[in-house]
């Protein structure tokens, strides 16, 4: 009879240890072992800042800034001067040079006018006149500027009344605005008398 009940009370204390294995095992397989929501978030914050870099990344410059245009300088400009009107005793006429080259460039000012011929330099008195006036001008390839010339042909002075009041020029020797190197420019009409003085004006769009 004794032997009975402790088979009985061994039994019952297994049965109910395996009962207690079992309902653990199941809430430790149902207990979720992370936050699906905590996951989410943290995987779409780790994606964000790529897709932000790549859309940085691939925005184009919008504040580039436009290449400079450079002064016109003999290389690019050729010259001729034109008459324009006559009498009395003055002539006039415009310098007008042709931008020759394949880029934009600038004008702004005054220009040099040496008046030459074979031997040298010939007696030239520029004088600049304010009208009009130095403002910018940009040419465009084959575009034009000129400037406005003044000049007589009445002797002054000691000058000779018969004959050339000064020697005669061929050519003249025009130094863009801002430059050193010269345009030379064909010369046709002419003795300068007064010493060789030549009114000019600024440059201006043609």
């Amino acid at each position: 009879m004794t032997r009975r009940l402790i088979a009985c009370g061994l039994l019952v204390l297994a049965s109910a240890t395996a009962c207690g294995t079992r309902e653990t095992d199941s809430a430790s397989q149902t207990l979720p072992t992370s936050d699906p929501t905590s996951s989410s978030a943290s995987s779409s914050s780790s994606a964000g800042p790529s897709v932000s870099q790549a859309a940085e990344s691939g925005a184009p410059e919008s504040n580039a800034a436009a290449p400079a245009v450079k002064r016109c300088d003999s290389s690019t400009l050729t010259g001729e001067v034109v008459p324009t009107d006559a009498g009395a005793g003055n002539r006039y006429g415009r310098f007008v040079v042709t931008n020759s080259g394949s880029a934009p460039c600038t004008l702004n000012g005054y220009s040099g006018f040496q008046l030459e011929n074979a031997s040298g330099a010939v007696p030239t008195k520029l004088e600049r006149k304010a009208d009009p006036g130095p403002t910018t001008v940009t040419l465009a390839p084959g575009a034009k500027a000129a400037a406005n010339l003044h000049w007589n042909v009445i002797p002054a002075g000691e000058e000779p009344v018969k004959g050339a009041c000064q020697p005669e020029p061929s050519k003249a020797a025009a130094i863009p605005p801002n430059e050193t190197a010269p345009v030379s420019v064909p010369w046709t009409f002419g003795s300068v008398c007064s010493g060789g003085k030549i009114e000019i004006s600024a440059f201006y769009a043609a």
